[in-house]
């Protein structure tokens, strides 16, 4: 550096690192080599091309929302939508969709061409060049409950899968016109049921000692009243 006292040391430094950071970025597009010179010594700086990949995504298929409700006699649309890196056209794959439940899986359609014997009530009625393999089921009724999957199945045989959409299906009961689910419809029937077997396991010991100190209580006569001989018999009970 030269002994000048108008130059300031600090000024030369930054002005230094400037430039290296300058030359730094240009450098780096050709793995190049950075000479800065100065008065006093010469500064050599060599940056390698450092080249980076974007990360890559696999293909993968979208079931939103993940549950439907439909009343007995509607009309369901279950979303499917493909997603892939190489554009979401489904017009060359295999698409199909199949449905799980109490009794197994059942395949319901493929490539739009249903599976299932004495199914027709189901079709797929999104744009398959736009990635949306979306099912329709007309005139649902309480046997199509269950879990639905669209599969996709890509040119390099690959299966990817969504994750499912659980369709619960509403009833009218008739009495009263009441609306609700089949499995909730389930819940409360077995509610009722074991509450009332704890009731008679509850109540019988008690019942059978009601009974027998009915036949056991002690005649007082014809005087003696029937309201105090079910209080004799609750005494008993209870004690």
């Amino acid at each position: 550096v030269p002994r000048n006292p108008a130059i300031n040391l600090n000024t030369i430094q930054f002005s230094l690192c400037a430039a290296v950071f300058i030359c730094a970025k240009d450098a780096a597009k050709e793995n190049a080599t950075i000479t800065l010179s100065s008065p006093a010594t010469a500064h050599t700086v060599v940056l390698p091309l450092v080249m980076t990949t974007p990360e890559t995504w696999h293909p993968f298929v979208a079931q939103i929302p993940a549950k439907e409700k439909a009343k007995e006699g509607e009309t369901v649309a279950l979303n499917c939508q493909f997603h892939s890196p190489w554009g979401p056209s489904l017009s060359k794959l295999t698409v199909k969709w199949y449905k799980e439940d109490e009794k197994g899986q059942s395949d319901l359609l493929e490539n739009n061409v249903t599976v299932l014997t004495n199914y027709s009530r189901a079709f797929i009625h999104g744009n398959l060049s736009q990635g949306d393999a979306s099912l329709t089921i007309l005139n649902v009724t309480a046997s199509d409950h269950g879990i639905y999957f669209c599969q996709v199945t890509l040119s390099s045989g690959k299966v990817v899968m969504g994750s499912g959409t659980k369709l619960r299906i509403r009833r009218a009961l008739g009495l009263f016109g009441i609306e609700e689910s089949i499995g909730t419809i389930i819940g409360v029937v077995a509610a009722g049921v074991g509450g009332l077997v704890v009731l008679i396991i509850v109540l019988t010991p008690r019942l059978r000692k009601c009974l027998l100190c009915i036949k056991q209580a002690p005649h007082q006569g014809m005087e003696e009243t029937v309201s105090s001989q079910i209080s004799y018999c609750k005494n008993m009970s209870f004690s």
